[in-house]
């Protein structure tokens, strides 16, 4: 068996850099109070020792564990096949590894998920947790409040527990919608249709308000339900179509939905944007500039909507909670209640409206 090198240990950093072990301990913990002199002969001693913090004794002394807890209130096939989810994770990743963080991935499909996520969290594991996709009525924000674990979701709550303390980071849903609905009233479209997400997540019911703040009067047959999916989209298509034979514009309530839609479209014999224009919401460009012809959509920063989380995240640990954290990027009405940040979206042309 071959036998490995002992690990430096504190001492030796201590005795290469000629301080006390408890200076090297405050400058490896990024505590303050150390001159900058000294600071960097320990920074020195631990490059050329090859020194690594142990994780245990760190978080004794700093009682954070440098870990966090990203939930999704999906299954794992949705996740993984839904590049908005790709798209999120990839942004919460690079903010918490550019701090040394770690990302810990907890999914739910069940009962059974969610008492396994509870107690994790409940567990001391990680120091905080972002939490996207809720659903209503998910027990999530219970499970999260009981463990008293410091929180960031993703999307408006559709809750209200009188504390005002809920942190959040959202798009203009609503305001988005309304761009792509006036869109098509705009280039003179009358039949105007509407698929819509899951209706009980707050996106979906933000998406269908802009479309109804646009279209008032309209024909209740002129919206279908979808889920978000591209299957989801072919299905609310053809009862569409099957309704209202003559509507000359969708609006989907997300780019997936939008490709099931012309897919759709094309079978039945629509030309687009000829006959129908459609218009989509997210701009995935894995979507969105693959359609055919490319889709008209509404881009929301997706990946720095989840850089976003994990930084007001961050900075409320630091600063003792999440709810203390603001973003000088995003920036919210000091009365706003409850703290979120709602990040505006964009219109992008292309070419099926």
């Amino acid at each position: 068996m071959t036998e490995t090198a002992p690990r430096p240990t504190l001492e030796a950093v201590a005795e290469r850099a000629g301080v006390s072990r408890a200076t090297v301990s405050r400058v490896v913990n990024g505590a303050h109070g150390v001159r900058d002199a000294l600071a960097e002969r320990v920074r020195r001693a631990v490059e050329e020792l090859g020194y690594v913090p142990n994780h245990a004794a760190r978080s004794l002394v700093t009682r954070r564990h440098q870990a966090v807890a990203v939930v999704a209130a999906e299954p794992e096939t949705r996740v993984f096949a839904d590049p908005y989810f790709a798209q999120q994770l990839r942004g919460i990743s690079k903010e918490l590894t550019a701090h040394d963080n770690q990302l810990v991935l907890l999914l739910t499909e069940g009962r059974e998920d969610h008492a396994r996520v509870g107690r994790y969290l409940a567990g001391g594991h990680v120091d905080g947790a972002l939490v996207f996709s809720l659903h209503l009525h998910d027990p999530l924000p219970g499970l999260v409040r009981s463990a008293g674990v410091p929180t960031v979701f993703g999307g408006r709550p559709d809750w209200d527990d009188g504390r005002g303390d809920v942190v959040y980071v959202d798009s203009d849903n609503r305001g988005g919608a309304r761009s792509a609905v006036q869109h098509l009233a705009g280039l003179g479209r009358t039949c105007v249709a509407h698929i819509t997400g899951p209706l009980d997540q707050t996106s979906a019911a933000d998406r269908l308000a802009g479309f109804r703040d646009v279209r008032p009067g309209a024909d209740p047959g002129l919206v279908a339900r979808g889920d978000f999916t591209s299957g989801g989209g072919e299905r609310a298509m053809r009862e569409l179509l099957d309704r209202c034979p003559d509507l000359d514009a969708v609006f989907a309530a997300n780019d997936l939905t939008a490709a099931g839609a012309l897919r759709v479209l094309r079978e039945r014999g629509r030309r687009v944007p000829d006959d129908v224009a459609v218009v989509g919401f997210d701009d995935m460009l894995p979507v969105a500039e693959q359609t055919d012809p490319p889709l008209t959509t509404v881009r929301q920063d997706i990946e720095g909507m989840g850089r976003l989380m994990a930084r007001l995240l961050l900075r409320g640990l630091d600063r003792g909670t999440a709810a203390d954290a603001t973003d000088s990027d995003a920036a919210r009405p000091a009365t706003a209640a409850p703290p979120g940040v709602v990040l505006p979206t964009t219109l992008v042309h292309r070419s099926t409206a």
